[in-house]
Order: C-alpha cells, then sequence, then structure tokens
C-alpha cells in the first residue's frame, strides 16, 4: 500500500480544516462576475456575506465590499481609457462584454477581459468595453440614408426657382401660368401631408417612405423630359404626392430608431439642419445645374440620388409595423380637402387679391373642412376607433404652442428667399450662379448652428432656445429692410442673412423636439405630419402675404421700395413666432418651479428643459 509523501498531506489536513471553516458559516450571497482570459475558463469568484450581528464579521465584510468596489472602479476606468484612446465611446447597455453598472453601486454586475492581453489577478485585470460597434454604425447609415432623401425633397421646393427664366423660354409658359411650376408642388405636398403621415402608422413606414420616394424619382425623370407645360405642371403634383408620402415617414423614423434620448436629439438636429437648409442650398444647385446644363437638370438630378436611397435603405433601416383596424377614410378626405383648399387659396392669394371671392371662398371651405376634421376625429376616438390625426396629440400646450411657432418661422424664412433673390438679381445684377452662392452663408450658418443645437437644449432647455431664435430672426429681417439701392451684398446683405441663417438653426431643432416628445411609436407618423404640414401651410401664408405687399409698394423698375415694407411684413411673422416662444418659456418655468416645489427633500430636482420637454 503506498504512503502519501508528507507535503501532500499537509495540503489535504489545511484544506479540510477550510473546509469545515466554511461550512459553519451562513449561506452565501453571491454576486457573479465572469472573467475570460486567454489562459483560464470562465470561473466564478463569490463575495461572501458574514453575519452582521457580529461586529468583527461586519467589519471584514464591509473591508471585503470596499476592496471589491474599489477594484472594479479601476476596472472600469482602465477600460475607458483604453477605449478613449482607442476612438471607440464606451457603453453602458447591459449586453453581453459591457459593463454594466449595478443601480445605487459603482460595481460592475459583468466585465469581459481583453482577450489579446494576459490576464492578472484581482483589480489589476485590464478591461475593454465593446459597444456593438456593426449596429451602431448600422443604425447611422440608416438614419444619413433618411435623411439624405429628406435634403432631396426639400431641394426640390427651391431648386427649380432660379431656372423658371429658363422654363419660360423654353416650354412657352405665360406670366400666369409659370408660377404653377412651383405651386403645383406646394398643393400636393402641403395637402396630402397629414394622409401621408397616418398611412406610414397603418402600413408601415419603411414601406410607404419607399413607395413615395420611387414615385418621386419616376416624376423626376418625367419632368425633365416635358415638352408641353402640361406635362412639367403635371410632374411636378406628382413629385409633390411622391414628397408628401416620404416626407412624414422620414421623421418618423429618425424618431423610432433612435435608442436614447441624446440620440433622438442629435438625429432631430440634423433634420432641422436638412430641413432648413435645404431650401437655400437648393438655390445654389439650381444656379448651377443651370448655368453649367440645362434647367432640365434640377429635376433629373434627383434621379440617381432617389434610386440609391431606394436600393440602401431597406438593407439599413427596420420596418415598422403595421397598424391593423379600420382606416379613417372620411377623416383622410376632411383633411386632404381642407389642406388642399387652404394652400390653394393662399398661392393665388397675391394674384386675385386676398378680399376676392375665389380667395375667400377657398379659405372658408378649407377652414369648414378642418373643423368637421375635428369633429370627426374626436367621435373615431370617443368610439374606440382609430382617428387620422390623434385628438390627443393637439392636447399637449407644449405642443401645440410649437405648432403654432413653426408656420410663422418657416413663413419668414420661404419669403426671405423670394425677396433677396429679387433684390440680387434686379439690383445687383447676379446671374442665377452668383445668386445661389449669395445664398450659401445661411446654409453654413444653419448647419453650424445645428451642430452646438442638442447640448444648448440640454442646457437651456427648448423653449428658451425657441425664443432666443426667434427674437434674431426679428432682427435679422428688421436689418434686411433697411437696405437701400445699390448698397451691395457684403456691406448690406451678408450680415443679416447670417444671423437669420443661425437663428433659424436655433429653432428648428428644439421645435421638432417640442412637437415630437412623448409621442407614442405608432403615432410617429401622424405626429411629423402634423409638423410638416404646418411648415407647408407657413410657406404658403408667409409668401402670399410678402407677395402680396411687395406688389403695393413696390414702383415700376424698383425693388428697394416693395421689399422694404416686404422684409417688415416678414420681421412681423418672427415677432409673433416670439411671442409664442415667450409663452412657452413662461410655462416651462412654471413646470420647473411646480417640479421643484413637490420634490422630497434631498433628492435632485427636475431640470428645465425635463419640464418643458
Amino acid at each position: 500500500m503506498s504512503q502519501t509523501p508528507p507535503h501532500q498531506t499537509t495540503t489535504t489536513r489545511t484544506t479540510s480544516r477550510n473546509d469545515d471553516a466554511l461550512a459553519s458559516l451562513p449561506e452565501i450571497d453571491t454576486v457573479p462576475a465572469t472573467l475570460t482570459t486567454r489562459h483560464a475558463q470562465p470561473r466564478r469568484v463569490d463575495t461572501v456575506t458574514l453575519d452582521a450581528s457580529d461586529p468583527l464579521e461586519d467589519l471584514i465584510r464591509r473591508d471585503r465590499e470596499r476592496t471589491a468596489d474599489r477594484a472594479a472602479a479601476r476596472q472600469v476606468r482602465r477600460a475607458e481609457r483604453r477605449a478613449t484612446r482607442a476612438g471607440s465611446t464606451a457603453s453602458a447597455t447591459g449586453e453581453p462584454g459591457v459593463a454594466r453598472l449595478i443601480p445605487g453601486r459603482g460595481r460592475p454586475a459583468g466585465v469581459r477581459l481583453d482577450e489579446n492581453r494576459p490576464s492578472r489577478k484581482d483589480s489589476t485585470t485590464n478591461t475593454t468595453q465593446t459597444a456593438e460597434p456593426d449596429e451602431k454604425s448600422g443604425l447611422g447609415l440608416g438614419m444619413a440614408i433618411v435623411l439624405v432623401a429628406q435634403l432631396m425633397i426639400v431641394l426640390d421646393a427651391t431648386v427649380v426657382n432660379v431656372a423658371l427664366p429658363h422654363i419660360d423660354t423654353a416650354l412657352g409658359f405665360g406670366p400666369a401660368s409659370l408660377s404653377w411650376v412651383l405651386n403645383a408642388y406646394t398643393l400636393a405636398f402641403g395637402g396630402l401631408l397629414l394622409l401621408g403621415g397616418r398611412l406610414g402608422d397603418v402600413l408601415g413606414r419603411l414601406r410607404l417612405f419607399q413607395v413615395g420616394l420611387t414615385l418621386f424619382t419616376l416624376a423626376s425623370l418625367l419632368g425633365g423630359l416635358a415638352q408641353t407645360p402640361g406635362q412639367l405642371v403635371a410632374a411636378r403634383a406628382a413629385q409633390g404626392v411622391g414628397a408628401a408620402l416620404a416626407a412624414p415617414s422620414v421623421l418618423a423614423l429618425l424618431t423610432t430608431s433612435a435608442k436614447d434620448d441624446a440620440a433622438r436629439h442629435r438625429a432631430f438636429a440634423l433634420f432641422a439642419a436638412v430641413s432648413s437648409g435645404g431650401a437655400s442650398l437648393g438655390l445654389l444647385l439650381g444656379g448651377v445645374v443651370t448655368d453649367l446644363g440645362s434647367w432640365r437638370w434640377t429635376l433629373w438630378i434627383n434621379v440617381p440620388i432617389g434610386l440609391a436611397v431606394v436600393a440602401l435603405v431597406g438593407r439599413h433601416v427596420a420596418e415598422t409595423p403595421r397598424r391593423p383596424g379600420r382606416f379613417d377614410v372620411l377623416g383622410a378626405l376632411l383633411a386632404t380637402g381642407g389642406a388642399v383648399s387652404l394652400v390653394y387659396g393662399l398661392v393665388g392669394a397675391a394674384e386675385h387679391g386676398w378680399t376676392s371671392t375665389r380667395t375667400l371662398d377657398l379659405l372658408l371651405i378649407g377652414l369648414a373642412m378642418l373643423a368637421v376634421l375635428v369633429r370627426q376625429e374626436l367621435r373615431q376616438e370617443a368610439l374606440g376607433r382609430t382617428p387620422l390625426v390623434q385628438p390627443a396629440l393637439l392636447r399637449d400646450p407644449r405642443r401645440v404652442g410649437a405648432l403654432v411657432v413653426m408656420p410663422l418661422v418657416f413663413g419668414a424664412q420661404m419669403s426671405m428667399f423670394f425677396l433677396v433673390v429679387q433684390i440680387l438679381e434686379t439690383d445687383l445684377g447676379f446671374g442665377p450662379l452668383t445668386s445661389g452662392l449669395a445664398f450659401l452663408p445661411v446654409s453654413l450658418s444653419i448647419f453650424t448652428m445645428s451642430r452646438f443645437a442638442p447640448g444648448l437644449v440640454a442646457r437651456l432647455g427648448a423653449p428658451v432656445m425657441v425664443l432666443a431664435g426667434t427674437i434674431g430672426l426679428a432682427l435679422g429681417f428688421t436689418a434686411l429692410s433697411t437696405y437701400d439701392a445699390g448698397a451691395g451684398y457684403a456691406p448690406a446683405l451678408l450680415l443679416p442673412l447670417v444671423l437669420i441663417g443661425a437663428s433659424a438653426g436655433a429653432i428648428f431643432m428644439p421645435v421638432t423636439s417640442l412637437v415630437m416628445a412623448g409621442v407614442q411609436p405608432q403615432d410617429a407618423g401622424a405626429a411629423s405630419g402634423m409638423l410638416q404640414t404646418a411648415q407647408q401651410l407657413g410657406g404658403a401664408v408667409g409668401l402670399a402675404a410678402v407677395v402680396s405687399v411687395y406688389a403695393v409698394g413696390a414702383v415700376p423698375g424698383e425693388v428697394v421700395p416693395g421689399a422694404q415694407a416686404a422684409f417688415l411684413t416678414s420681421a412681423a411673422f418672427a415677432s409673433a413666432a416670439a411671442l409664442a416662444a415667450l409663452a412657452l418659456t413662461v410655462q416651462a418655468a412654471r413646470r420647473a418651479r411646480a417640479a421643484r416645489a413637490t420634490q422630497p427633500d434631498g433628492e435632485p430636482t427636475e431640470p428645465l428643459e425635463q419640464a418643458a420637454a
């Protein structure tokens, strides 16, 4: 019979005594932490909870917990430093391989070691936090694709403007009918946005986005091939229909795809920059393609971009689920008919007069249909059905205030393009390309401010940002009203245009955030349709009002006399928006004070921007 070596016997006895001691202790409370290294299999590290009734054992337990907390904190700090050096952002999603903090403690619930480095013991182990790069890059690419489509839609509203004289010469439009190259698009786009938003919620936003963008691209191709005025106007109307189907889904997809508020605010900032800066970029692009090529390329340029977006968007953007139930057909007819009637009356008000029978009849018909729509939607809600426009969306005073600000701001901004183009081409003698380049500071100011808007909103609150932006907008238009004939671009126009661009960049992102805040995912398309309908109606009202004032004050052969009064009209629109923004700011301050008053002592108070959002 073999004998056990002395050193082995000693080890066995020691282990036995340790086992007996551990067996006498209370049941172990464990916090698992999976440690994976190159040289060892995963093992479980247990934290022993001793009897708290014994002071010595309680002291030992607390010391072990503090040691474990410090070790875990060092691991996290080292992981963050390594992730920063690698150019990645640490994530706290709680997915496998990501350090997730236990609520109320600084201890990670699960940390994986870098498998490319040798393991070390305890807290000296180097860690890394993976951030799921494939998922995040795919999400970012999907957002970029839908924003390209939004830019294309916005560009098309102004890219044709500078080519109108060339279109008139090529196709033989008359003075009265040439405006329908613009009006046909505006009428279809503004009239169908509410319907397009709800159809996306019901049928699937990605599906409707692809259908609308395909129609828009095909209509752009046919419009560039037009040989008669009727063919071009029909193609422009078809473009508007396609844009109305696709545009609400853009904002809805951005809203539902963002994983948190920070990502959502960044998406809103990009959407606002594209929506507000795209109009001025359209003038630049229209001037370039008209001077270097033909007016037809103002439409054909959409074709390759549209085809690429339709082909790629399905790979990087997930489809939203369909909503079962009956579709509100009567609500759709009322919303479409009311919006079309209003837009049709507004776009012809400058030509026929605000007090003409035609204008008043169209406006009254539109308002009456929208009033019936309100009653229809309330009835649908009472019956438990799905209305076209959720009445609950309009019960939030913050959303209503933002929907009041948006048309006033957009109306003032759209009128600026008309007036400044008149000055550049008539008074200063700029050509299409030079006129487009003159608007480049506006676009750069909008995109620059949009970069800082999310951080400013987080610090100051959305209502404060909207108030500051609308005040800046009013000051910019007031400065433009002082323009004298022959004053020049740089001395008299450049600084006001930069101020207007920066102010617009400060407004659109927080307004979009206020409109979409608290919206249920199934209603995101309807809310987006409401916001963009407000934009289009505001643009139509503002342009019609400014053109009317401009025509009344104009002197034959001169542009400045009528432009001065028209710029003051735009300043009045911006001032009215500032009053609405002031009401939002006061309401947000009251909500913040009420939140602080009801907050228990010792707990953090609700920030102003959270009370306003």
